[in-house]
C-alpha cells in the first residue's frame, strides 16, 4: 500500500497488523482522480483513519492540514509513524471512538474547526447484527456542522449494503461509485431553504 501522488507520491504505507481493511490503492487512485483540484489547501476530516491512506494522500496532494480520528491505539500510533515517514506536516492524530469525538464536537461553544474534505471508512455492516455505521453517519446530527458550505463528504461502504438514504438527513447523495466490494458516495449537504437561491457547491 502507497501514496499515490503529490510530495509523498510512491512512499509506502504502514497498514496496522489488526483487523482493519485498508481502502484499496485502485479505489484511492480513482477516488483523487475525481477530487482533483478540490484537495489543494483543503482542511480535512479523516474518520476511522485506520492507516491514514485518506488523509495521508490529501496532505501529499497539498491539504493544508488534516484531522485523523481512530478509535484503535495501535492504529492511530501507525498513522502518527506514517507521516513521520512521508515527512507530512499538518496532520493530527486523535486516539478516540469516533462517535464519542463527534459528541465531543456538538458540546462545543462557538463554530470551531469545519473541513472541506470528510472521509469516512467505518467498518462494513455485512452481516446482520454488524453495527450500520452509515446509517448512523448519515443520520448524526453534529457531522454535517463540520463541513464548509460546498464541500464533499466521502462514505465508502459494503458495495452490496450500501449507503442508502437516512430519514431526516440532511446530506444528499451526489454520486456513487463502485470499486469491486467497496461502494464510495459523494455527499453534499442539502440546500438549505433560507439560501436555496445560492448554489456554492463545487462541482466534481
Amino acid at each position: 500500500m502507497r501514496i499515490i501522488a503529490g510530495s509523498a507520491g510512491g512512499i509506502t504505507i504502514t497498514v496496522p497488523k489488526t483487523s482493519l481493511r485498508p481502502t484499496a490503492d485502485r479505489v484511492r487512485e480513482a477516488v483523487f482522480s475525481k477530487l482533483g483540484e478540490l484537495v489543494e489547501g483543503a482542511a480535512v476530516l479523516d474518520l476511522f483513519g485506520g492507516s491514514g491512506s485518506y488523509g495521508l494522500e490529501c496532505l501529499s496532494r497539498g491539504a493544508k492540514r488534516a484531522m485523523f480520528v481512530e478509535t484503535d491505539r495501535v492504529a492511530a500510533q501507525v498513522i502518527r509513524e506514517n507521516l513521520a515517514k512521508a515527512r507530512l506536516s499538518g496532520g493530527t492524530v486523535v486516539q478516540m471512538p469516533v462517535e464519542n469525538w463527534l459528541r465531543g464536537r456538538g458540546r462545543e461553544t462557538g463554530e470551531g474547526e469545519r473541513y472541506d474534505l470528510i472521509f469516512a471508512d467505518p467498518p462494513y455492516a455485512k452481516v446482520k447484527g454488524d453495527v450500520d455505521w452509515n446509517g448512523r453517519l448519515l443520520g448524526d446530527a453534529v457531522l454535517p456542522g463540520l463541513l464548509v458550505p460546498g464541500g464533499w463528504f466521502l462514505l465508502e461502504s459494503f458495495a452490496r449494503g450500501g449507503a442508502g438514504p437516512v430519514e431526516g438527513s440532511r446530506w444528499e447523495l451526489r454520486d456513487e461509485r463502485r470499486y469491486g466490494d467497496a461502494m464510495i458516495g459523494y455527499y453534499q449537504l442539502k440546500p438549505d431553504p433560507a439560501h436555496a437561491a445560492v448554489d456554492d457547491t463545487a462541482g466534481l
